[in-house]
């Protein structure tokens, strides 16, 4: 018995969690539940419940809070567990923060950098250190030179 009541024990943590920190992004914006559960579409009752742990809010509604909010919304999926978390820093931390961009453009900001820092690692991406693109041999170089004069 005890085995089936550590899943259900972590997903209680993970609960109360999400709703300590909605309330704590509340408080530091400096907004009241009732103005939170209007500009995210969603009863007093309802958020209330959210906030001390007794509901699981939907990835939709954890995204209406996340706007109303203006966080993002990843963030709350992290905490729900509906995302895994990934590594941060500074330029991942400052496209999250970042309150003009829509939660779609944040995430094609990051998959393109994202890529950008894997790119050592896909072949034909980078330049080799001679400068020559990776997959040219140096007789593709000299058929270049001989066509240029």
């Amino acid at each position: 018995m005890e085995r089936m009541d550590r899943p259900v024990k972590a997903v209680n943590q993970a609960v109360n969690d999400l709703g300590g920190y909605i309330r704590a992004q509340r408080d530091t914006a400096q907004i009241s539940l009732r103005q939170l559960a209007r500009r995210a579409g969603v009863s007093n009752p309802y958020l209330s419940q959210v906030e001390r742990g007794l509901r699981k809010p939907s990835a939709e509604i954890l995204q209406q809070i996340a706007k109303a909010l203006r966080i993002s919304a990843e963030a709350l999926y992290v905490r729900a567990g509906i995302l895994e978390s990934r590594p941060a820093g500074p330029v991942v931390d400052a496209v999250l923060a970042d309150t003009e961009l829509s939660e779609r453009q944040k995430q094609v900001l990051l998959d393109v950098y994202a890529s950008f820092r894997g790119e050592d690692a896909s072949p034909g991406a980078a330049l080799a250190r001679d400068g020559v693109p990776h997959g040219e041999t140096a007789s593709h170089e000299a058929i270049r030179s001989d066509s240029e004069e």
